[in-house]
């Protein structure tokens, strides 16, 4: 497998701090998880994420509305109906982190043993 790399400057400007910074949160990928399956609800997401907060989870979805990963779509019931969904950038993004979810999912007891097993260098030592 070949990587094809581009050089950037690393600025407060880089595409890629731009872009991760958004991404790399702490709920994004677990959304974009979820959406991946299909159309859901707000309650359906707070279902399948246990821990998200939903203010977080309102705050997350909102961001990624505004970046274009994913669409709002409200109907005009009693109560209004909102669903979520992935657009067709979303999906493109989600089918690369698709990868590294699966390492990070192959990899964790690994990453936790290595974790169990780590010594701080002398001087290095936690608090």
């Amino acid at each position: 497998m070949t990587l094809h790399r581009q050089s950037f400057i690393i600025t407060e400007n880089c595409p890629i701090r731009d872009v991760l910074d958004r991404l790399g949160d702490r709920w994004t990928v677990l959304v974009l998880h979820e959406l991946a399956t299909g159309t859901l609800r707000f309650s359906e997401l707070r279902k399948r994420i246990a821990d998200i907060s939903p203010r977080m989870l309102a705050q997350t979805l909102r961001h990624l509305e505004q970046d274009g990963l994913v669409r709002r779509e409200v109907f005009p019931t009693v109560p209004p109906r909102v669903d979520y969904a992935l657009t067709a950038m979303g999906e493109s993004f989600f089918e690369r982190v698709e990868m590294l979810a699966q390492w990070a999912a192959d990899h964790h007891e690994a990453v936790k043993a290595a974790r169990r097993a780590y010594v701080a260098p002398a001087g290095n030592a936690p608090k």
